[in-house]
């Protein structure tokens, strides 16, 4: 059992695969511009890229995480979330109030899928 690290820096894989899983590193979109949903949007857009790049894809999620700066947005997050999950199976999720690494960090997102 090989594990395959893709994207590697000094400190992080931004894709982990690893017996039939993948791990993906936390994605944000760090704009401070953008509202929550377009945070949210942008880290599903590129979640569904890494996925991709893992031969995965958002119909083998398995587990999300959602950190949320503050959940007066919790609403708002999910509408995007719904629309992105709507036609597929939906993962085990879930969703905590966190201190983000910089303050125009409104979400951001964990992911584990199957490949």
């Amino acid at each position: 059992m090989s594990i395959e690290r893709i994207e590697s820096t000094e400190r992080m894989s931004r894709i982990v695969k690893h017996n039939g899983t993948v791990y993906l590193c936390g994605q944000t979109a760090g704009e401070a511009q953008w509202d929550i949903q377009e945070q949210t949007q942008k880290c599903l857009d590129k979640i569904e890229d890494l996925l991709a790049k893992a031969g995965s894809s958002k119909e083998q999620l398995l587990s999300v995480t959602i950190y949320i700066r503050d959940m007066k947005d919790f609403a708002a997050m999910n509408q995007v979330w719904d629309a992105w999950v709507k036609d597929c199976e939906k993962p085990a999720r879930a969703c905590v109030e966190a201190r983000m690494a910089r303050p125009e960090i409104l979400v951001e997102l964990s992911v584990t899928a199957a490949y």
